[in-house]
């Protein structure tokens, strides 16, 4: 199989021979409505779908052939195309943006004629729809791919408010000439309506959590079953999985995601997937391909609590519309894919989020540790795997020596912001990102009973490790809790052995003051190891 990897344009993947999920029934669907607005995160799908468009619209029908679209469209039309790709170009810098909007404008004209009575590039754009459909007989389709991009670049500066500008009254055209118009789809990130970049056009329809269109970017479990059984097949003879385990691993690292409150549509991401099978490994690809630079700015310097995020239920408009705040960074969370829709009321048409899978929830996690720590980019990841591989052997005087150490180093204003100088506020943000950083690779279960829930319980083949972490108190303190609250009743029949760990944190020290371990058979008044 050929594996379409940066490959985002439909027609090289059809003439190439690589792999194709067909979702044309999707496109023909979609190519019925007439000004639409789709958000995906980045690296799933956009740039294809709008590419198939182009092609569907363009009237390349021998490029559909034995696809779902070729028993759907009995009537094939040419119509003008109008396509504006905004993923290439840095719009950090004056006249960019409409030096590039100039070129593609001037292109057109040069091939529908210019009105020299025509000046602004908004009353030009006009021109050239209505002179496409008076010299082709078809209203015009315009496609663009990363409308939001000219914003996120500048998010913050000068500019912000002029490339805002520029491109409410480019997209205004879409209300003038909507007489001239079959069709027009607009991809991103990010839906601007609360700083009006919308306000330009009122017949827009935000097809973003419109169930219909769920699977419309994205590979469902269905399609990855039936398009790549082969390479599920190898990988897991060579991972020495049974192709039931492989299944299991693939869904734990890459599905996870929902576009709406349809639940059942379980979405993998693309990017990784193709990228698994093409090197036969699994790894973090979505993550590693770069996390965008709004994100960082907005993660930089703040505490981001993702366990008050991920809690709440919340309706649409809270996560739907794009917030640049960072005291509620949910809708940029939302909408760049480090979280997705994972429960729904129905009664109240609330949504909870969360992550959507292993490869976000690590790279976000360790995104966080290297802002709010300081570190080098791999330094809590490979931290958290030592600390796994000593939880896996047992080596209780590693775990503890890697906690007060890794503790240790972090300097005094870890975080850029003021609150790093309330200790007990720097504590239990550190603590919730270790617990976090635990969760990436090992199963972290946080089991509360009528009397109250453990700060952390880790589980592995062999062990049961249940820590309990005071601050400015006692390990013994934190045991006597572990026992009074009886976290561990859950685990008596438990073949395992249970371990109860009391920590304490000195905030003199700023790191491990006490330590002490009990097993299951010990009360907290004879720790067996301190």
């Amino acid at each position: 199989m050929r594996y379409p990897v940066s490959v985002q344009d439909f027609e090289k993947i059809i003439n190439g021979d690589y792999v194709y999920v067909d979702k044309t029934d999707l496109v023909y669907e979609l190519a019925q409505q007439n000004v639409c607005f789709l958000s995906r995160p980045r690296r799933f799908g956009k740039s294809l779908l709008i590419s198939t468009l182009d092609a569907y619209f363009s009237g390349k029908k021998e490029l559909f052939k034995g696809l779902k679209i070729d028993t759907l469209e009995k009537d094939w039309k040419e119509y003008p195309v109008f396509r504006i790709d905004f993923a290439a170009g840095d719009y950090t810098s004056p006249e960019t943006l409409k030096n590039k909007l100039n070129k593609y404008v001037g292109t057109w004209e040069n091939e529908y004629g210019r009105n020299e009575m025509c000046i602004d590039i908004t009353d030009r754009f006009q021109h050239v729809l209505e002179a496409a459909e008076e010299k082709t007989g078809h209203k015009a389709v315009v496609l663009i791919d990363e409308y939001d991009k000219p914003m996120l670049d500048v998010l913050g500066t000068e500019l912000e408010a002029e490339n805002r500008n520029t491109l409410k009254g480019f997209y205004g055209t879409f209300k003038a000439a909507d007489a001239h118009l079959r069709f027009v789809l607009l991809t991103g990130v990010t839906k601007f309506s609360q700083v009006s970049v919308f306000s330009g056009f009122n017949q827009l329809d935000d097809i973003s959590m419109d169930r219909r269109y769920d699977a419309i970017c994205g590979i469902t479990e269905e399609e990855l079953y039936q398009y790549f059984s082969e390479p599920i097949e190898k990988m897991a003879d060579d991972m020495d999985y049974t192709v039931d385990e492989m299944k299991k691993v693939l869904k734990k690292q890459y599905d996870g995601y929902h576009f709406s409150e349809n639940l059942k549509a379980d979405i993998y991401n693309p990017f990784s997937i193709i990228n698994a099978f093409h090197k036969n490994r699994i790894e973090d690809y979505w993550y590693r391909s770069g996390t965008p630079t709004y994100l960082v700015k907005l993660l930089e310097g703040h505490n981001i609590n993702m366990q008050k995020l991920i809690g709440p239920s919340y309706t649409s408009d809270y996560f739907v519309d794009y917030r640049a705040d960072s005291e509620n960074p949910l809708a940029m969370l939302y909408q760049s894919g480090y979280l997705t829709i994972k429960g729904y009321d129905k009664h109240y048409s609330e949504y909870i989020l969360d992550f959507p899978n292993d490869e976000v929830r690590k790279g976000f996690v360790t995104l966080t540790a290297n802002s709010y720590f300081g570190q080098t980019e791999d330094r809590p990841d490979n931290w958290v795997k030592n600390l796994d591989r000593m939880l896996r052997r047992c080596d209780l005087d590693g775990v503890r020596n890697a906690f007060t150490s890794f503790l240790a180093s972090i300097p005094y204003e870890a975080n850029k912001d003021e609150r790093a100088k309330d200790f007990e506020t720097h504590f239990s943000y550190t603590f919730y990102i270790i617990n976090r950083l635990l969760g990436c690779y090992t199963t972290l279960i946080e089991k509360q009973n009528s009397k109250g829930r453990a700060d952390v319980i880790i589980e592995t083949e062999n062990d049961v490790f249940i820590f309990e972490f005071k601050l400015n108190g006692s390990a013994e303190e934190a045991l006597k809790q572990i026992e009074e609250q009886q976290y561990d009743v859950p685990y008596l029949e438990d073949k395992r052995t249970v371990y109860k760990i009391g920590v304490n944190i000195s905030s003199d020290s700023r790191t491990v003051d006490e330590w002490l371990v009990a097993d299951l058979t010990d009360t907290y008044t004879v720790p067996r190891y301190s």
